[in-house]
């Protein structure tokens, strides 16, 4: 069976009861909206917001509560470092995240961790949860049924929806992920599109150790292992899984299946 252990280190993963170790890697997918409507959201903190309009002006998000960007000094430095720096009545707001001015969200189940930045532009679609020194840049869609980890990227004119990133994870530009999941420390480059649904009616089947298996999922995108990789302009096909270490080379398209770690896919 081709379980998460094959393919995540799970040790350090703050959701890794997404993943029971007896199941297929996909049924993390049939089991994320519900997971993601069990956790509690800080739904007071968003009541006054415009839900779908761009906001006005920055938001700090400091001890669950919201301040004004205009009464802060904010210092954009390496996110993903900490380098977000907010100060205020010349006091460091230790951990403080920022909703720039022009994001736009949509819902009040969104959850942000300490040191995220979201820019202007990005829209985000409960639920959400976004972790720690996370970033969420400029013209990225966020559709919901969304678990982002630590110090990932969710890139320029990305769009993801119904999808998991481990920690360090970064989808970085021009880059589309459904019904998808992205392990530790692995990286999209430019214009990767994870496709997630099969033009013909069915489940998305895939191949693993020469049997053909039906995941029971309509629409599945990628599973890509810990340090993955993808080059620029590269496709996969729906449920294709990817292994630790592996990379899918610029402009190639990547078949169903499983494709084993540190291979290189052609």
């Amino acid at each position: 069976m081709l379980t998460a252990k094959i393919l995540f280190d799970l040790s350090q993963y703050n959701h890794r009861l997404l993943f029971p170790q007896n199941k297929a890697v996909w049924t993390a997918l049939y089991d994320l909206k519900g997971y993601l409507a069990d956790l509690t959201y800080p739904t007071e903190l968003f009541t006054g917001i415009n839900h779908g309009v761009m906001l006005q002006e920055h938001l700090v998000l400091y001890n669950q509560r919201l301040i004004a960007g205009s009464d802060c000094s904010i210092s954009f430095g390496d996110t993903l470092k900490g380098g977000l720096i907010v100060e205020k009545d010349r006091k460091i707001l230790d951990g403080a995240s920022v909703i720039m001015a022009g994001a736009i969200l949509i819902g009040d189940k969104i959850s942000i961790g300490k040191g995220t930045l979201v820019e202007g532009g990005a829209t985000l679609k409960s639920p959400i949860v976004l972790g720690d020194c996370t970033e969420v840049r400029q013209g990225a869609y966020v559709r919901g049924n969304c678990l982002i980890g630590d110090r990932c990227v969710v890139g320029h004119t990305t769009e993801v929806k119904h999808s998991i990133f481990f920690d360090d994870a970064k989808a970085g530009h021009f880059a589309y992920l459904g019904d998808s999941i992205l392990g530790n420390n692995t990286n999209l480059g430019a214009g990767t599109k994870c496709a997630n649904l099969r033009f013909i009616p069915g489940n998305v089947q895939i191949t693993y150790e020469k049997r053909l298996i039906d995941t029971g999922l309509r629409k599945f995108g990628a599973i890509l292992g810990d340090h993955a990789q993808t080059g620029c302009n590269s496709v996969t096909s729906p449920g294709s899984i990817i292994g630790k270490h592996a990379v899918l080379m610029p402009n190639t398209t990547a078949s169903s299946g499983y494709h084993p770690e540190k291979r290189r896919v052609r």
